[in-house]
């Protein structure tokens, strides 16, 4: 091999290193890029006042680890809530994704995550437990519950304000809400977002933040 050979060799080498690199810095760079915008944009947002929607009532399920778990647990705790089921065809995966996007903003805070399935028939605590795998929640403070259905609809409707139904459409999936609902330590209904909505993070996040100023451990 020539010397000019090698040293093409090498230079398209570099190069293609050089390219490779390029290639995984875009996408971190830009990850970082939104996650300080978002950032930003929370702390503009987290002043103003929010509402206040009324009380959760008192319930008792069982969560991913075959354990009861209940509103008691949730006591003096900021908590975010949503209605999901393991096998959605359709807006869960979103749902779901966008809970444990939250994960990481709020890792330093006590503020819980609670998912209701509202298909509890199939959505068994091993079912959850898989699917809280597969979202890397966190145990401790990300809790997925089942239990009897008609205790878990009523929550949604009656305590939450949110639709909920066993048959939705031609398939017979479960009806559900796509929103996340934000409660205060209090136990009261202080906003709900559309997990749909391009901005509904940004605007939970910034309502958690205002809620851990205003109602500090």
């Amino acid at each position: 091999m020539s010397t000019t050979t090698v040293i093409n060799h090498t230079s398209a080498l570099r190069k293609s290193r050089a390219w490779n690199l390029t290639l995984i810095l875009i996408p971190l760079v830009t990850a970082a890029l939104l996650f300080l915008l978002r950032e930003i944009e929370v702390r503009r947002l987290g002043n103003h006042a929010i509402n206040n929607y009324g009380s959760v009532p008192a319930f008792q399920l069982i969560n991913q680890d075959g354990r009861l778990f209940g509103s008691a647990d949730l006591a003096g705790k900021i908590w975010i809530a949503d209605f999901v089921y393991t096998t959605c065809p359709g807006p869960c995966p979103m749902i779901s994704s966008r809970m444990s996007e939250m994960q990481r903003p709020l890792e330093k805070t006590d503020v819980h995550f609670v998912s209701f399935t509202v298909d509890p028939e199939k959505d068994t605590p091993q079912m959850l437990r898989e699917y809280a795998h597969r979202l890397q929640a966190e145990p401790g403070p990300w809790n997925f519950l089942t239990g009897p259905k008609a205790a878990i609809y009523d929550l949604s409707r009656h305590g939450f304000k949110l639709a909920a139904g066993e048959h939705d459409g031609e398939n017979g999936e479960p009806l559900h809400s796509t929103r996340m609902i934000l409660v205060d330590r209090r136990g009261q209904i202080r906003g709900y977002y559309d997990a749909t909505e391009a901005d509904a993070i940004t605007r939970l996040l910034a309502d958690t933040n205002h809620l851990l100023k205003e109602q500090p451990r």
